[in-house]
């Protein structure tokens, strides 16, 4: 983490990461050389015996979000659900599971059930075209409260051409 180690060392990074997982739906991954994607994500803690917790439950593919195929060490950055700004920026690591192993059972409930504005029958449309990502979070986090980088982690879109022929638009009966 930049900054100062003291202003860190009173913060429990494990509790605050669990509460932002908890209190948001969507983080960015980021992906080296791949771009930052916002993703709708379902916590899972230690509590829960269905999965492997505490991690992120990511699905991506046929009729879900599309994601790149994830290496096996990607970048999760979390929001405060107050502020709407960056919380925790830490390195997390990432498993695809596979449908056909029993393993595959759990997240998929744990996802099925956070789901909203499903159709018909998600587990099996996840089982045949979706990836479920397991993302375990993991060492110190490179920002969090007491030390954030000084760039505010924008990205400038570049202007695209406009869509009309000419300059100004054809109005019925002129512009006023």
């Amino acid at each position: 983490m930049s900054g100062s180690p003291n202003a860190s060392s009173s913060i429990n990074v494990t509790r605050l990461l669990a509460e932002a997982a908890t209190k948001s739906g969507v983080l960015w991954i980021e992906v080296p050389d791949g771009g930052t994607h916002a993703v709708w994500f379902v916590w899972h803690d230690d509590e829960d015996p269905r999965g492997a917790g505490p991690a992120v439950y990511v699905v991506s593919g046929s009729g879900e979000q599309t994601l790149p195929q994830l290496p096996d060490e990607v970048t999760v950055i979390l929001r405060s659900k107050d502020t709407g700004a960056r919380l925790l920026r830490l390195k997390a690591t990432a498993r695809a599971i596979d449908p056909t192993t029993p393993e595959w059972d759990g997240p998929a409930e744990v996802l099925r059930a956070n789901r909203l504005n499903a159709t018909g029958d998600v587990l099996a449309r996840w089982r045949e075209g979706a990836t479920i990502h397991v993302l375990t979070p993991h060492g110190i986090p490179d920002e969090g409260p007491g030390g954030y980088a000084a760039d505010s982690g924008r990205v400038t879109v570049a202007p695209a051409r406009g869509a009309t022929a000419r300059w100004r638009p054809w109005h019925w009966r002129g512009r006023g």
